[in-house]
């Protein structure tokens, strides 16, 4: 067989290894909100929970992704619906606080009482799903102020 071939094979073994983009939704944040989530996700870690960063279709600076099935991570979202009342439900990782969402196959995770708002959908796969914020934290404590402690 010839080397080219060959090489081309492995090409197309190893492409079909690795997953491709992962649909991400973006959000449509004020100016000044965007230029800050944008430095917050690329102080974002190369790894959640183990898992190497992967890209997001579409490509925006306001999200990434890891793993598969994918944790993804957006910010400039809007408050989820129930903050109103997070204060009974925040809780604190690594001195960040969030508001969690029980979903159909994991959780989403909002921070609260920071400027910016970082959603984490972390699928049931990676349970406890909880133990994917303990790897984002410092990016946040360094890229998202301090507004309100959650209590």
């Amino acid at each position: 067989m010839p080397k080219i071939l060959l090489a081309a094979l492995g090409v197309i073994v190893l492409a079909g290894c690795s997953p491709g983009p992962t649909p991400v939704p973006v959000p449509s944040p004020a100016p000044q909100v965007a230029a800050a989530c944008t430095q917050l996700i690329q102080a974002m870690p190369a790894k959640v929970l183990d898992q190497k960063k992967r890209k997001t279709s579409p490509e925006s600076p306001l999200t990434t992704a890891y793993g598969d099935p994918p944790i993804e991570v957006t910010c400039g979202v809007a408050p989820p619906a129930g903050m109103a009342e997070a204060q009974s439900q925040c809780f604190q990782v690594n001195g960040v606080g969030w508001f969690a969402k029980q979903v159909q196959n994991g959780y989403i995770f909002t921070t609260i009482g920071r400027e910016l708002y970082l959603e984490m959908a972390v699928p049931s796969k990676y349970s406890p799903e909880a133990n994917a914020l303990t790897d984002v934290s410092d990016a946040i404590h360094n890229h998202d102020k301090l507004v309100t402690p959650c209590t």
